[in-house]
């Protein structure tokens, strides 16, 4: 129970940071001039594409660290912080022009649904983070939480169309709040056991 307990908490840490209701709006920006069934199959196929991206740093990521000899509380207390500046992004998300960065009439391909959009900047240093941190956690067990992460992120991304005559645009953004929130606490948390392994603290 506490294994199965500690994958999912990891696998909706991962899909937090994956933030797939934040890229609703934008990934129907992208595909707004195509049509509704190839919709559908570019997203399964940028899935996909984003999950090769992601399990390549799942299984370099470990050695990748360990070429700069990072300890575990070091790599702990940056995540936290890295963390923290995405909750708040979440949270505050201000104005911003990605409708426009990619508002080409062609089908993407790759670009930018699978990378940056599913496997971004904050997705592969949290996997970098992830291998580093969970010591304790069977390779295995954090690959299934990963794997679970990314299925959930991708089923929402697939449903997106749908999603977004239920929802609206600010009920996505109320979504991403709440989620930005969550991952906020557990950004406090990290660092709070960052600091508790730094200085061997008791408590």
């Amino acid at each position: 129970m506490v294994e199965n307990s500690s994958i999912l908490s990891t696998a909706i840490l991962f899909m937090f940071i994956l933030d797939p209701f934040g890229n609703v709006p934008l990934l129907l920006s992208i595909l707004k001039n195509v049509d509704e069934k190839r919709k559908k199959i570019i997203i399964m196929r940028e899935s996909l594409f984003g999950l090769v991206v992601l399990l390549f740093f799942f299984f370099f990521g470990k050695s990748f660290l360990s070429i700069f000899h990072l300890e575990t509380a070091a790599v702990t207390i940056a995540g936290a912080i890295i963390f923290f500046v995405i909750a708040l992004k979440m949270i505050f998300p201000g104005d911003n022009g990605n409708s426009t960065l990619f508002g080409a009439n062609e089908e993407p391909f790759v670009v930018p649904i699978a990378i940056p959009m599913i496997a971004g900047p904050s997705a592969l240093a949290t996997l970098l983070l992830m291998t580093k941190t969970h010591a304790a956690m069977s390779s295995s067990k954090l690959l299934l939480a990963v794997l679970l992460a990314w299925f959930i992120s991708s089923c929402i991304l697939y449903v997106s169309p749908f999603l977004y005559k239920i929802l609206r645009r600010k009920g996505l953004n109320a979504l991403e709040k709440l989620m930005g929130m969550l991952l906020l606490m557990m950004a406090v948390q990290m660092f709070i056991d960052g600091i508790r392994n730094l200085f061997h603290l008791p408590f």
